[in-house]
């Protein structure tokens, strides 16, 4: 007879793979009713009992999740550059601790696929690489799996442990600086659903409302090259362009410039702009790009210690980072 995996046996218990996976590890979250029923379900399914929960018992494979979960912007890719910033200040800092990085990028099916992940056994802890719009889903696995941490906005009252930079200021250094130049019609670029841009966005709502005679908007914009170039020009198309814009990531900024450039607008003589993160190219386009800066490689290394304290048993809390305005030539 043909063994079951235990995604198959998750299915023909009717439970959620955590559930299962629990349950054969004898958690005492699961009823005793449900734990005989998945177990005996196994021995009948051939599912290999003893070596799954001797696995879990031992909770050491040497490797660490790193998942991208892209519920609200399926087309980006790995090679984004802030996620490649990340991801090697990831591997640097798992290698020097002794640990494989293993990588996923997630389109989300379902409010299942984080725990089907955790549930696999192939790591010992998982790092998320932002929130997407799945923080809810995330929030519910935070509040039983410990061995987590996510780069992201921080929550009041979340269980997620959380290390990002202080979007909101961030946000607020952008407005002032652009208001600053004689800004009056600024733009956000970007989706302010996401909760990362959401905070950035807020802070620069929130400088702008503080001064006189300003106004601003938001554009929603993908973070993809291709779609933010082309979404800005569409814009550009049928609205008046502001003379200031907040990016909410540099390849949006650098979209944008580039859209600018093609209806004849200067930058940053007509449009000042503004990008987010500081990835390794900011400085080396045409015009230099005006950003604020995201420390990743010290990011990603309390992310890496962080998460290995978690799974030491320690308690640990969220971490943000103070962003820094880097003035080059877009604004």
């Amino acid at each position: 007879m043909k063994s079951v995996g235990l995604v198959e046996l998750a299915k023909i218990a009717g439970v959620s793979v955590s559930t299962a996976s629990r349950a054969l590890s004898n958690h005492p979250r699961v009823a005793r009713g449900t734990r005989e029923r998945i177990v005996a379900l196994a021995q009948e399914h051939g599912f290999r009992l003893n070596q799954t929960a001797s696995a879990l018992r031992k909770q050491r494979t040497g490797a660490i999740g790193v998942v991208v979960p892209l519920g609200h912007e399926v087309d980006q890719a790995l090679s984004d550059p802030f996620f490649m910033g990340l991801v090697g200040g990831l591997a640097d800092a798992l290698s020097r601790r002794g640990y494989d990085l293993f990588l996923s990028r997630v389109l989300p099916q379902g409010p299942g696929w984080l725990e089907d992940i955790i549930a696999s056994g192939r790591v010992d802890g998982i790092i998320l690489i932002g929130q997407s719009d799945q923080i809810d889903v995330i929030e519910q696995v935070a509040e039983d799996y410990e061995r987590m941490v996510v780069w992201g906005a921080a929550r009041l009252g979340s269980h997620q442990v959380t290390v990002g930079t202080d979007n909101v200021t961030g946000g607020e250094l952008a407005a002032r600086h652009l208001i600053a130049r004689g800004c009056k019609r600024l733009a956000f670029l970007g989706n302010p659903e996401v909760p990362e841009f959401a905070d950035r966005y807020r802070g620069f709502h929130a400088a702008i409302a503080e001064a006189q005679g300003v106004a601003d908007m938001v554009v929603p914009i993908h973070l993809t090259v291709e779609n933010a170039y082309q979404e800005m020009r569409d814009f550009l198309d049928a609205n008046p362009a502001p003379d200031g814009v907040l990016a909410a990531s540099d390849v949006i900024a650098m979209s944008a410039i580039r859209a600018f450039a093609d209806r004849g607008l200067r930058v940053p003589a007509d449009v000042a702009v503004v990008g987010y993160d500081d990835i390794l190219l900011a400085g080396y386009t045409s015009p230099a790009l005006t950003t604020i800066r995201q420390d990743v490689v010290h990011g990603a290394d309390l992310l890496v210690e962080l998460l290995l304290a978690r799974i030491a048993g320690q308690t640990v809390g969220s971490v943000a980072m103070l962003p820094e305005l880097i003035v080059r030539d877009s604004a």
